[in-house]
């Protein structure tokens, strides 16, 4: 396997294609993303021993508040924009909302730096607002110190990639806005710059490289139908309409190359992606009963049939190869990575029918979360003992939207 940086993509864009339990070799240690300085240190934040788990929670009108998981105790953040969808790096929210995309720091974090970790604890707050037109789709990095996030607005066809090191001294920076077309886009970012789509008549062809300022950098990269996109611990993973582009960083420098679908495959495509933070596996939606596993550090993919209608699905990616999935009746099912072999399931925690706001699956290392907008509750899920609820946790507003923070 070779790649090519990106002066080189698209004279010759390196081809994976990999079948199910066939692999090649990865010629790469895993990126390390814990390069940036001060290992995510912000004045005013302490750095404690154990990672600072919080559900954050944003209600129907807008309204944050936390549960802290270690403690218990609760507390109101702030009001935004009543909000449409809620993403998350695992510090930040991302709240789609009438204005465009507000933003809330939850102040709790943690700094990956390769074989270890350093865990922050700062105070909650709300930093303000990406202006937009549009549902707005929104693609992170590894750290919330470092780097930078992607936004980008279907309605008005804008790319905005922001400053994360800005975002953590409480502001909102905006390292570039690109004007396109209006389409279902997307902004990844990697390296100093991000893969932004490009599109014609509304229809994405693929992908350009731009740098930290928006300038472009060499030409587009197929990409038919863009749709997707992750930061895994070995790089940033884009859908594709034939597979995956996968961009790595190696000395400064982004280069990317394509894991095509095994051949012969007729499962629907992947078009979007779940996974735990900072793992290389991460899963999607095939249809509706199958599960698409992308290990970005084999560079293969694996199909999965649950036998059962889901809704989402995330990659655990632990040593026992875990796979969540949230089916259609509101249950929590676990299956095996391996072989698809069911593991464990819950009874139905959530009418989804009469769910309020963005019902969400959520895994760290050990558990699960799932919101039930209508009773105000978490359920705290053991998904590696037979799915077992661990607790239910009643948070402080209703949790329309919720994501763990502090991971």
């Amino acid at each position: 396997m070779h790649r090519r940086t990106l002066a080189g993509i698209v004279t010759g864009l390196t081809l994976v294609a990999t079948g199910c339990g066939t692999a090649a070799p990865a010629d790469d240690a895993d990126a390390d993303p814990g390069s940036g300085k001060d290992h995510g240190a912000v004045e005013g934040a302490q750095e404690v021993a154990e990672p600072q788990l919080h559900l954050t929670t944003i209600d129907g009108t807008g309204t944050v508040a936390q549960l802290d998981l270690l403690e218990g105790s609760s507390a109101e953040v702030g009001r935004i924009g009543k909000p449409s969808a809620v993403d998350s790096d695992g510090r930040y929210l991302f709240a789609t909302t009438a204005d465009g995309v507000e933003i809330v720091d939850s102040g709790m974090w943690t700094w990956d730096h390769g074989d270890h970790f350093h865990y922050y604890r700062g105070e909650p707050t709300l930093l303000g607002t990406v202006e937009g037109a549009g549902a707005a789709t929104v693609a992170t990095g590894p750290l919330s110190t470092a780097g930078a996030t992607g936004v980008f607005f279907a309605g008005s066809g804008e790319a905005v990639l922001l400053d994360n090191e800005a975002l953590a001294d409480g502001e909102v920076h905006e390292l570039f806005r690109i004007e396109t077309e209006p389409h279902a886009g997307l902004v990844a970012p990697i390296g100093d710059g991000a893969l932004v789509t490009v599109a014609e008549g509304g229809e994405v062809t693929g992908l350009r490289y731009h740098d930290a300022d928006g300038s472009p950098v060499d030409d587009e990269i197929p990409c038919a139908r863009a749709s997707g996109t992750i930061t895994t611990k070995v790089g940033v993973v884009v859908g594709c309409a034939d597979g995956a582009v996968l961009a790595t960083e190696t000395d400064g420098e982004p280069e990317v190359e394509r894991i095509a679908y095994p051949k012969g495959t007729e499962a629907p495509r992947a078009t979007a992606f779940e996974g735990r933070k900072s793992r290389p596996t991460v899963a999607a939606l095939s249809g509706t009963t199958g599960i698409w596993l992308l290990d970005t550090r084999e560079r293969t993919w694996t199909h999965l049939d649950a036998g059962v209608p889901l809704r989402q699905v995330v990659a655990a990616d632990d040593e026992e190869g875990h796979v969540l999935a949230l089916d259609t009746t509101g249950r929590v099912r676990v299956f095996a990575a391996g072989d698809g072999r069911q593991l464990a399931t819950t009874e139905p925690l959530v009418d989804l029918s009469d769910a309020a706001g963005g019902v969400d699956l959520v895994v760290d290392q050990e558990r699960a979360y799932l919101n039930v907008p209508a009773e105000g509750v978490v359920h705290e899920i053991d998904y590696a003992d037979k799915a077992r609820i661990a607790r239910t946790l009643e948070t402080p507003t209703a949790p329309s939207f919720f994501t763990e923070t502090g991971r």
